[in-house]
This record gives structure tokens, sequence and C-alpha cells, in this order.
């Protein structure tokens, strides 16, 4: 080495035409690695386009059945039981509103007490018309505020709840567990007729051992509201939809996307049909059984007897 010249790095070579070639080995790694790549991808592909092909003809099989299906509730052959005066609570959520709109449309029913703590314009529209009589309410532990609207009423459709996300265990169960229970305990003791019903919208897929909370607390509901009323004028009887549509008025398209997915495979029933199926049990109330419970394909068949009746 000359003193005073830079070294030349060992890895470096001064004239480029030395160095040395990519070998054929590595042009075939190359290419390996990219052949690799591309079937991987496309075997990818292949596999989605079938999970999605067996889904399609999966859930077309589903909704042609349903389609298919003419089950129907017999025609009610007896005078319907009275539906003058009801009590709703919950008419501002979605199944509530559903309720109150199905309530509105119904001639048979004449008065429609709705307790709620906020204010909605179909509740307004109802107070204009004269069929209903909105009464705030705060304390849903208390009703001593509420007994004379409740009082009269033939039947109550319990529509409160909320939504299990970020919301503890105490809460939840205090709100759907702790608020029916204490307004059937005092309904009870101030109810002037001779045999009334109670209306709750559970939840589907609930069971005791399940790992969701919302889920176990449902069935604690329901255990609940039926030891208390047995034995009593009171028949309570369960709803267990599974998806519920918003009202035309109130529904944006998130959730219309949203039923029209589900509707055609019958997991999917309209808040106003839930209305509907509760109408038309309490028509029904001399051969409904305590401890009653309707799942979704039960609510649509009561909602179709309903319009069947009506119309």
């Amino acid at each position: 080495m000359l003193v005073g010249l830079p070294a030349t790095p060992p890895t470096q070579y001064a004239n480029k035409a030395a160095a040395p070639a990519a070998g054929p080995s590595r042009r075939l790694v190359d290419i390996g690695c990219y052949d690799l790549r591309t079937m991987t991808r496309s075997l990818l592909r292949r596999v989605l386009l079938i999970l999605l092909g067996l889904f399609a003809a999966f859930y077309g099989v589903l909704a042609l059945l349903l389609a298919l299906d003419d089950e129907a509730i017999e025609a009610l052959r007896v005078a319907p039981a009275p539906t003058d005066t009801i009590a709703i609570f919950g008419a501002s959520g979605t199944a509530g509103d559903g309720i109150l709109k199905a309530a509105l449309a119904d001639p048979r029913v004449r008065r429609i007490h709705v307790i709620t703590r906020r204010v909605t314009p179909r509740m307004e529209s109802g107070e204009a018309a004269g069929k209903v009589q909105v009464t705030r309410h705060m304390d849903y532990l208390d009703y001593a505020a509420i007994r004379e609207q409740v009082a009269e009423a033939d039947a109550v459709f319990w529509a409160i709840g909320i939504s299990s996300r970020g919301v503890d265990e105490e809460t939840y169960g205090r709100i759907h567990v702790d608020f029916p229970r204490q307004f059937v305990t005092q309904w009870l003791q101030v109810s002037r007729k001779p045999a009334v019903t109670f209306h709750y919208i559970s939840s589907s897929d609930i069971s005791e051992d399940s790992r969701m909370m919302w889920a176990r607390e449902k069935v604690r509901a329901e255990k609940t509201l039926f030891a208390l009323a047995e034995g009593s004028s009171l028949n309570v009887v369960f709803y267990r939809p599974d998806y519920i549509g918003p009202t035309r008025e109130e529904a944006h398209p998130g959730q219309r996307l949203l039923y029209g997915f589900f509707a055609p495979v019958g997991a999917a029933v309209k808040a106003v049909q839930i209305g509907q199926a509760m109408l038309e049990m309490t028509a029904r109330a001399d051969s409904i059984s305590h401890g009653d419970t309707l799942d979704t394909r039960d609510i649509l068949l009561y909602s179709d007897a309903y319009e069947r009746r009506t119309n």
C-alpha cells in the first residue's frame, strides 16, 4: 500500500466491470420467491371465493325455505280480550318507538299511557291526536307517582333497556332486572283489572351459563318476573328478537342495510312487528300462558295474525 493513498475497501471494486455478476442461482431464487407469492395469493383468492360461494348458497337456501314456509297462527275465533288502555315504557327507544307506532294505528286501543324520560315527535303527535298521555318519570325504582296511569292498564309493554357496551354488571342488572321487578310489584298492588299482561322485551341467545354478562342478566330478569307474577292475575310474556329494525322514520341507512341482510333468513324483525305481536298476544289473553316466550319467528307469526285480524 502506498503511503498517502486511500485504501480500497476489500468489498468494493474500482472497476465495475470486475464486479462478479449475479449468478443464475440468484436469479432462480428470485423467480422462485415471486412464483411462491403469486401462488399463495391465487390460493387465498380461491379459498375466499369458495367460502363466499358456500355462504351465498347457504344464505340462498335458508331464504328460500323461509319464503316457502306457509306456517300461520290460527285465526282468533273468540272476541278479543280488552286492549282499551295500555302503558308503554321505553317508547323513546328503537323497540318502544315501533310499539307506540303499532298502538297508535290500532283503533281498539283508545288510551296509551307513555311513561318516559324523554319526549319524542311520535309521542307529541299522539298527544295532539288525543290518544296518548305522556308522563315524565325519572325514578324507575319508585312508581308511586304514576299509580293512577297504570292502575287502569289492560297491558304494559316494557321496552326499557340499554346496550351492555361499557356498562358494568350492577348497572345493567339494575336497569334490566330491578326496574321491571319494582314496577310489577307495585302494579299488582294498584291494578283495577281482573287480569293483566306484562310484555317484556328480552334478547335472543341468552343462557345462564353464557360468558356474556348481558345474556345472564336477561335470564335472571325473566326468571325474576316469572316467579314474581306466578299465581297472580298477571301473565308475563317474554320476547326474544334477534336484530330489531327501527321504524321507517327513525332508521338510518346502516340500520336499513342490516335489516335487509338479516330479514330474508328470519334473523330480524321490525320494531312495529313487535308491537303488533304484543297487541295480538294481549287480544289472546284468555289463551296465552304465564311465561310464554316468543322468538323472532313467533313474533313474525303473531304480527301476521294481527294484520290478518285487523285488516
